[in-house]
């Protein structure tokens, strides 16, 4: 068994495309009926905001391997100091089940997510077709820079502006070198939200605060799911979910939607349906698009395993053997 880390996932640097087609074919794997990812529990104790969550799941074609996830979500661990999320993923042969690979690393976790929310930002960029975007972030942290990344590799000279906020304040060397001359570090929310054309919310915040309707034609990255005011978001006819059954629990935006708008699954689209399907093409240029990620395990395992077959090929990790 192959024994990986954050070092290792660095070491082998970040391909944005790679991860993007890797995490869609997974995504096409799951349309065909190629998969499994049964509902994936939390467990919870002692303090209610903390959590453990197991994802299991199994992803064919070319992927072909299963596996998975096991990570640890503290709130509170970002005043302590500490990261945020506590990341590991095991991946199984699917013949023999024999371990193949252990993974230790919130980065891994981290490029998973971003590497979905790729899959809507070329959607909507093939979708709406537009000459030059704004992307906002609002919050700093791993996630919100990743978002960063991946969108300046996804949309190159078109990324014409960036506004980013975060209430703990941001350091302006942790913004990319070659990004600095475009970002404006916003002084709150309202600036990045008004201005961007992309909007990935990226934060720990413990309750809602976004209580603006957004603006027309945007597309709204909902990927820390708890950000939005049902009331600001509830009119909105072009909703994205990864899989009803696993986002509308939990408190999402998604299930405010349900419980007091009437938010009902048949109302929504699939990322399959805006992928594989093109769904976004018949929207109006117009009407806002809201994407909400619950975060699937066969991505988990499909990023992994992307990982494992590079680190293999390159020699790269600890072998541990029994």
């Amino acid at each position: 068994m192959l024994y990986l880390n954050d070092n290792d996932i660095a070491a082998m640097g970040t391909d944005w495309h790679a991860l993007r087609d890797t995490v869609r074919h997974a995504l096409m794997m799951d349309a065909a009926g190629d998969s499994a990812h049964p509902i994936k529990p939390y467990l919870r104790f002692q303090n209610p905001q903390n959590r453990i969550i197991a994802m299991p799941a199994y992803v064919g074609g070319d992927i072909g391997l299963s596996g998975m996830k096991w990570i640890a979500s503290f709130p509170g661990n970002v005043e302590k100091g500490l990261p945020r999320a506590h990341n590991t993923v095991i991946l199984n042969h699917i013949d023999t089940g024999e371990p193949l690979a252990f993974f230790h690393s919130a980065r891994l976790s981290g490029l998973r997510t971003a590497a979905v929310s790729s899959l809507m930002v070329q959607a909507y960029m093939d979708a709406r077709q537009p000459v030059s975007v704004c992307l906002g972030i609002l919050g700093w942290g791993p996630i919100g820079r990743l978002h960063l990344e991946m969108c300046a590799a996804m949309l190159g000279e078109q990324l014409e502006q960036v506004y980013i906020y975060d209430p703990r304040g941001i350091d302006p060397i942790t913004i990319p070198e070659v990004l600095r001359f475009k970002t404006v570090i916003a002084g709150n929310w309202q600036e990045v939200y008004r201005h961007a054309d992309i909007m990935a919310t990226c934060t720990v915040a413990s309750s809602r605060y976004i209580n603006e309707k957004p603006r027309e034609g945007t597309l709204l990255l909902g990927v820390s799911l708890r950000d939005y005011l049902p009331e600001s978001v509830a009119h909105l006819k072009a909703i994205v979910v990864d899989d009803w059954d696993e986002v509308c629990r939990e408190n999402t935006d998604i299930e405010q939607l349900h419980q007091k708008h009437g938010l009902h699954k048949e109302a929504v689209h699939t990322l399959a349906d805006v992928v594989c399907g093109q769904r976004l093409r018949s929207v109006d240029r117009l009407e806002p698009v809201f994407f909400n990620p619950m975060g699937l395990a066969i991505f988990d395992i499909a990023a992994a395993g992307y990982y494992w077959r590079k680190a293999m090929e390159h020699g790269i990790g600890v072998k541990l053997s029994v």
